[in-house]
């Protein structure tokens, strides 16, 4: 990989994009020349806004035109197969957001054609990447509170989904999906308990429920993990019923506890984290963490580590195969509500 800036092109201009923009231009090491989105009017308006010298409609034209050393695909998960077709035919790394596929085996034919043209891929998973995420992880590989997890419980109020008029502001495509607690926002639990764990998800057990009747989807629930047989998991989500933090979207936790053989790490909603040692009182781990960009700039955090891996030639933390690992979790807690 090239020394020099690498250069990207941003296939989608919605909302989430431009967390992806504000990130992307505080990366020294990339360049985004174009844009990309069906909606000319919209192109040209997030042109403007982000000073980006080219607008496309057509993401074939865009890619053989700039030829980009990788594209940000920031569309629906319907459109994500062909888009990741039309750059991995031309050999161009990709970033893709999730939700990866609207289905399991859709996300793995999609995966299977990154492998078989042989690009670099990765998953726009950002959870991970949330600063209190990374710091419990340093302290669990330390072995500050020991070196055998017991329990996990993250619980998790939203608040944006008891309304009428629910997510239209934002993610107005919420309110239609069939699936929409675990296969947008569970999903990302998922992940980051395998990330915090290091282990493999060995049972399965959910139950989920729709709280607001205006909606398709199931906005509530309670997912039971278990990881290696012996770390119990509790994700207990609700979109419905609100937090008591003045931003649920900072942490997405009202709280999350870990309970290991040498004590408990615990997460609150405004990022603080407390160590407690056993038989000893507990106390505030200082670590560094900002309000900017999206939960705590994870956004930014996620992509430096796709540009880094890039241009190393490393391996995604977020790679298509181990997403699909997520998916199959996701498939699962499903399975089950219909069963």
């Amino acid at each position: 990989m090239s020394e020099g800036k690498l250069k990207g092109v941003l296939i989608g201009a919605g909302y989430f994009s431009r967390f992806h923009m504000d990130a992307w231009q505080r990366i020294p090491e990339v360049q985004i020349t174009a844009v990309c989105d069906v909606d000319s009017e919209r192109a040209n308006t997030y042109a403007a806004e982000w000073n980006l010298p080219t607008v496309y409609t057509d993401p074939d034209e865009a890619i053989e035109s700039e030829k980009p050393d990788f594209v940000d695909i920031v569309t629906p998960p319907d459109t994500h197969r062909a888009l990741v077709e039309i750059a991995a035919r031309r050999g161009v790394a990709v970033i893709c957001q999730k939700p990866l596929a609207p289905s399991l085996p859709e996300a793995q034919a999609l995966v299977a054609l990154t492998e078989q043209c042989g690009i670099p891929f990765m998953v726009h998973e950002n959870f991970r990447f949330q600063p209190w995420h990374r710091e419990l992880k340093k302290l669990l590989t330390g072995g500050v509170v020991g070196d055998a997890v017991y329990a996990v419980y993250w619980r998790m109020r939203m608040g944006d989904g008891w309304q009428p008029d629910a997510y239209l502001a934002r993610q107005p495509y919420f309110r239609t999906y069939p699936r929409l607690l675990i296969y947008e926002t569970g999903i990302h639990l998922i992940d980051t308990v395998r990330y915090l764990l290091g282990g493999r998800v060995t049972g399965v057990f959910a139950r989920l429920a729709r709280r607001n009747e205006a909606i398709a989807g199931e906005d509530s629930g309670v997912v039971v993990l278990e990881v290696d047989g012996r770390t119990q998991v509790i994700l207990d989500m609700s979109r419905y019923n609100e937090s008591q933090y003045a931003n649920p979207r900072y942490t997405f936790a009202d709280d999350l506890r870990i309970d290991a053989a040498g004590g408990s790490l615990r997460l609150t909603g405004d990022g603080t984290l407390f160590v407690q040692p056993l038989g000893k009182p507990a106390y505030e781990h200082r670590y560094a963490h900002e309000n900017r960009g999206f939960a705590g700039d994870c956004v930014r955090a996620c992509q430096q580590h796709f540009v880094d891996q890039l241009r190393a030639g490393q391996v995604f933390e977020t790679s298509g195969p181990d997403y699909l690992l997520n998916l199959a979790v996701q498939e699962t807690i499903y399975n089950q509500q219909t069963s």
